[in-house]
């Protein structure tokens, strides 16, 4: 435990840096020497880079500073967020942004003849994530602090992070992510916060006086987690939060003896296999070990991230009673409902507190958000797996379940089926813990993500505890932050809103609605047209550095972006490109358009990567057609990530949210692009039902089957080939890739495709495909009329309001954390010593 404030001495007071263009000139520049160690004359852009960064992280860890004392002062409830994922993107003009110093930093940097682009462009992306779950919890924590919410981030420092995805003969190849080589200024190292995290071994129990049995988990393997702390600027405001990521250490690095006996393996056998833990996200779970890997992972910074909320707690002086008070800890999906068993393992083994006492502290403190309803991602362990890595808490798990269900049968008595289904442990499929479960178990609150998601959990994943809790479940429908996706991502955009309305509404999001009326005015749509076209050519370009494929920004830009999956339903959207290919060739005229793909497909996951390979193989096709020409360009852009997202987001026309109804938890691409002036079309999934209420039915393209028509349709088992004439050419675009017309080598991946399509189709891509194209004939005669499809655009941008992520932040502090905002106040407060 660290010292009590009393022992603490002197009380520092800080005095702030200046961030005037000569002060920030003179920061950098000293940077450069004393933490780069280079001459200003022969410094490269790299060296710049790093250089401003450590002149900017040096005022923010100020803040950070101040924040921290006025939250101990004040003796605030924090808030503890616990996510696999954190997808930051670049730090550079973020950090700028949120600390009101991005002008005069440009100019400063000028000064010393050095351009801001140019540096800003070498900053890696920080991708620690695999998609909106790890995007979500980014913009979580920026909001936390623009708001002045007391929170704190953990996760896992990943070594090599998100893979790099690149297209090699139009396959996906995955190259380590080696986001540290060059190291990362933003990082603080926190060598002195290292706390142990045990696996395996073996579990004795004894008794105490008091009648309590008492266990003490020993022997096993030790793997130390050491801190690496990345502060979090609130958006012009003096908030610093912070996020928290864990490395894996080994407890002994290098063993001399088999090194002088020359075993060079074996001598540093021990740090290899424990930094393995950390070094890649998500690793390959197709084997035993790439899944006891993945278990590991995740008990490792859920045991670190509940350590360090212990010491921290108990520092301040707080009794472990006071955690619910203190405390609230938000379980960011599955991945970490662990943590549930483990808080019980801290309280009940290491700080003895009677089991009843700390299942009720553990239930206040804990809630859970769920973010999907797919079976995969919603883990389950094999028993034997648990009991071997983690043998104390499948101890805890049998017992928290064996009560649970004893309350169940107390209540419902007579119903074994209820009991069964309610189960944390599942019997029947192999005996199995089902993490979710034991997540909704240990929470006070469970909230989905969206209004149909919310819905669907209580009517189906989750129906059987909504029965037993109906007050534990509620919604919290996710929201981006327009800092990042408006102000930083689209400068125009924001311009021609602040030219109208003024800068209030970056702060406050509702105020975006003032902006409507300016939707039926002649001269801001043509402003919004010629911002959406330089977006346009910025695009253009970067997809040709990229992808070589020259792309006219004066067609439609149609793009799908996200994760490849099938219920995400790129195949649909490929199939109308093959559509619209098979017109032009046809003779018909067609609006001219680049449809543009990106996201990542999971490394085992192959019916993903043979969706990249067939988009891949088309667009080869497509694109070289010369009876085609610029009026139609498929591109496949490689390697998505928060940085390209900010450029692919402010030129879009038309946003594809076509997931099969009932899939989609949420989804944050469709808010982005909505915001930037987008025009949807999309099904009834998701938040994509309530961005329709919003903006109006009439400016965005609703089409196929609702999720209780899909569940309707599933039941009836009729063989997908029904569908093949609900559409004239649909028949023909299925014979396309059963006789190979688009392969490039080889027809088994379309024939495998086209198979799929007939026989399986369980995200029923051909059931919706003619009210896809119908619907997309619609997008098509709009965005004809210039005028009429520019107010639309502008209709949504302003009333997206209500997708901010500081509404939904809002909605979990008053609603499931109970915390307040505690704007920090300048001055700086002294030190009280506490953290």
């Amino acid at each position: 435990m660290s010292a009590s404030p009393d022992q603490i001495n002197p009380r520092h007071q800080l005095s702030p840096l200046a961030c005037d263009s000569a002060s920030l000139r003179q920061s950098i520049r000293d940077a450069l020497v004393r933490e780069v160690g280079k001459d200003p004359d022969l410094a490269t852009p790299r060296d710049w880079l790093h250089a401003v960064s450590f002149a900017i992280r040096e005022r923010i860890i100020e803040r950070r500073v101040v924040t921290r004392r006025q939250f101990a002062e004040e003796d605030v409830k924090r808030v503890y967020y616990l996510s696999m994922e954190y997808l930051i993107g670049r730090m550079l003009e973020a950090n700028l942004r949120n600390m009101g110093i991005f002008e005069v930093t440009q100019e400063a940097l000028k000064e010393l003849g050095v351009d801001f682009q140019t540096i800003a462009r070498l900053e890696e992306d920080a991708a620690l994530g695999n998609g909106g779950l790890g995007r979500l919890a980014a913009c979580i924590l920026e909001s936390m602090a623009t708001q002045g919410y007391p929170g704190y981030g953990y996760g896992i420092r990943y070594e090599f992070g998100m893979f790099q995805q690149h297209i090699e003969h139009f396959r996906q190849v995955e190259h380590p992510d080696n986001w540290l080589r060059f190291g990362n200024p933003w990082e603080f190292p926190r060598p002195e916060k290292i706390f142990p995290v045990r696996f395996y071994g073996y579990v004795i129990e004894h008794h105490e006086a008091s009648g309590e049995n008492c266990h003490t988990w020993e022997d096993g393997e030790l793997v130390l987690a050491m801190a690496y702390d990345y502060p979090t600027a609130g958006y012009q405001r003096r908030n610093v939060n912070n996020l928290r990521l864990w490395a894996a250490k080994a407890t002994r690095n290098f063993d001399l003896r088999y090194f002088n006996e020359g075993d060079y393996i074996r001598a540093v056998a021990d740090k290899s296999e424990s930094e393995t833990i950390s070094m890649v996200l998500y690793p390959n779970d197709a084997t035993a070990i790439g899944r006891e890997l993945r278990l590991k992972q995740e008990y490792f910074f859920v045991s670190a991230s509940l350590q360090d909320i212990f010491d921290r707690n108990l520092q301040l002086g707080y009794s472990l009673e006071d955690l619910p008070d203190k405390a609230a800890i938000q379980l960011n999906d599955t991945h970490p409902a662990i943590a549930v068993a483990e808080f019980m393992r801290l309280l009940v083994d290491e700080h003895r507190v009677p089991w009843d006492k700390a299942w009720d502290i553990t239930r206040r403190v804990f809630a859970y958000t769920n973010h999907t309803l797919m079976p995969e991602a919603l883990e389950t362990w094999p028993v034997a797996l648990m009991e071997r890595v983690l043998p104390r808490h499948m101890l805890i798990i049998y017992r928290i379940n064996h009560e649970f269900i004893e309350d169940v049968r107390h209540r419902f008595p007579g119903d074994h089926d209820l009991l069964r289904r309610l189960s944390i442990i599942d019997e029947e499929h192999g005996r199995r813990v089902r993490m979710a479960h034991l997540a909704v178990v240990g929470s006070h609150k469970v909230n989905g993500v969206a209004a149909l998601h919310t819905n669907l959990l209580k009517q189906t994943l989750f129906a059987d505890f909504n029965q037993v809790w109906p007050e534990r479940f509620i919604n919290v429908t996710n929201g981006v932050t327009p800092r990042l996706w408006v102000i930083q991502a689209n400068p125009g955009l924001t311009a021609l809103i602040e030219s109208r309305i003024g800068s209030d509404w970056k702060f406050d999001l509702d105020r975006l609605k003032q902006f409507t009326p300016y939707a039926s005015d002649e001269a801001t749509r043509a402003e919004f047209r010629a911002i959406k076209r330089s977006n346009k050519e910025r695009l253009a370009g970067l997809v040709e550095k990229r992808t070589g494929v020259v792309i006219s920004p004066d067609v439609m830009y149609d793009v799908q972006i996200k994760r490849i999956h099938e219920y995400k339903r790129q195949l649909l959207k490929l199939l109308h490109v093959i559509e619209l290919y098979q017109r032009i060739r046809d003779g018909e005229e067609v609006l001219p358009r680049v449809v543009l793909f990106a996201g990542k497909a999971a490394p085992s996951y192959q019916r993903a990567k043979d969706i990249i390979e067939l988009i891949n193989q088309v667009a080869d096709i497509v694109n070289n057609d010369p009876a085609v020409g610029d009026r139609l360009k498929c591109v496949f852009f490689p390697n998505y990530e928060v940085s390209s997202a900010a450029i692919i987001i402010p030129a879009a026309d038309l946003s594809q949210q076509i997931s099969t109804a009932g899939f989609e938890a949420s989804g944050t691409g469709n808010m982005k692009l909505a915001l930037n002036g987008a025009l949807t079309i999309g099904t009834l999934d998701g938040a994509n039902i309530e961005i329709r209420d919003a903006v109006g039915s009439e400016n965005i393209f609703i089409f196929g089957m609702t999720a209780a028509e899909v569940s309707a349709h599933r039941a009836q088992r009729q063989p997908p080939s029904i569908h093949l004439d609900s559409h004239p050419r649909l028949r023909g675009i299925v014979d396309s890739l059963r006789n190979g017309f688009f392969a490039n080598g080889g027809r088994a991946l379309h024939a495998r495709v086209a198979s799929y399509l007939l026989e399986e189709d369980p995200f029923f891509v051909l059931a919706d495909y003619a009210a896809y194209s119908e619907a997309s004939a619609k997008a098509d005669s709009l965005y004809e009329d210039v005028e009429a499809w520019s107010e639309a655009a502008l209709l949504n941008v302003g009333r997206m309001s209500y997708f901010s992520i500081d509404r939904t932040v809002r909605e979990y502090a008053e609603n499931i954390w109970d915390v307040l905002p505690e704007p920090v106040q300048a001055p700086c407060p002294k030190s009280t010593g506490k953290t």
